[in-house]
């Protein structure tokens, strides 16, 4: 049996996240019945990460097996065929060994927060980055993000129904940048917690603002409490943008 890996780019507003829900369609529900549509099988697909209801991708990934041999590329195009009118694409498909998982074999992901920090309201961007009117001191907030690069014990960023055995997370990345109006948050990791994401993107807009300084981030990840974090950001302004592999 042929095995295909999948990358994928989606626009999570119409979308209850990647797992199948019953309360609407997700970003699992549409491929697999794309699949079907196009050739008749019943297959379970593997994501490399959970993102959540109006959380996007430009990255995502996922493999599954066929039972009949098709070219990657044959199967790419009947894919996005079948897709329309969902607003997810399928942007390469490779056959790898059926021993390829994309959940558990990714070595790293990454993850980009968009903020546009202006008054003005979005038209362009709305439904695609969280607007901020008030004024974000994003070097704050860059020099505030270092104290949570590494390896610590991130409860405080987890969401209450977190399902990880352990809050302990290693992360290699978390960088603030003001490009004009819109302030991007790079985040990579191995792997995050439930909300982990936002709600270092929340916390890190309190620093922003003025509300927290940076000893008051550092305090709210020593007492290990999810209830002394930030609020979350809002899912819309999350991209989860590339899965790396071996």
């Amino acid at each position: 049996m042929p095995s295909y890996r999948i990358t994928i780019e989606y626009d999570g507003r119409e979308l209850v996240g990647w797992q199948r829900q019953k309360n609407g369609p997700s970003v699992q529900q549409h491929i697999e019945e794309a699949i079907y549509r196009f050739c008749g099988e019943e297959v379970r697909i593997q994501g490399a990460g959970r993102t959540d209801a109006g959380v996007h991708a430009l990255g995502q990934v996922a493999n599954f097996e066929l039972a009949s041999v098709r070219k990657p590329q044959v199967v790419m195009n009947a894919l996005n065929q079948h897709l329309k009118p969902a607003p997810i694409a399928i942007l390469e498909c490779k056959e790898v060994d059926q021993a390829f998982n994309a959940r558990f074999d990714a070595t790293k992901r990454y993850y980009l927060y968009r903020i546009m920090n202006r008054r003005a309201p979005l038209t362009v961007d709305a439904g695609l980055a969280w607007h901020v009117k008030r004024e974000l001191d994003s070097d704050a907030m860059a020099d505030a993000a270092k104290i949570l690069l590494g390896r610590h014990d991130f409860t405080s960023f987890r969401a209450a129904a977190c399902q990880a055995k352990s809050p302990i997370r290693t992360l290699d990345e978390l960088t603030v940048k003001r490009h004009g109006e819109e302030i991007r948050i790079r985040a990579t990791a191995l792997s995050f917690l439930h909300n982990q994401v936002r709600s270092m993107v929340g916390s890190l807009s309190l620093v922003g603002t003025g509300q927290w300084s940076k000893d008051d981030l550092a305090a709210t990840l020593e007492a290990r409490d999810r209830q002394r974090a930030g609020p979350n950001a809002p899912p819309y302004g999350l991209y989860l943008t590339k899965v790396e592999y071996n």
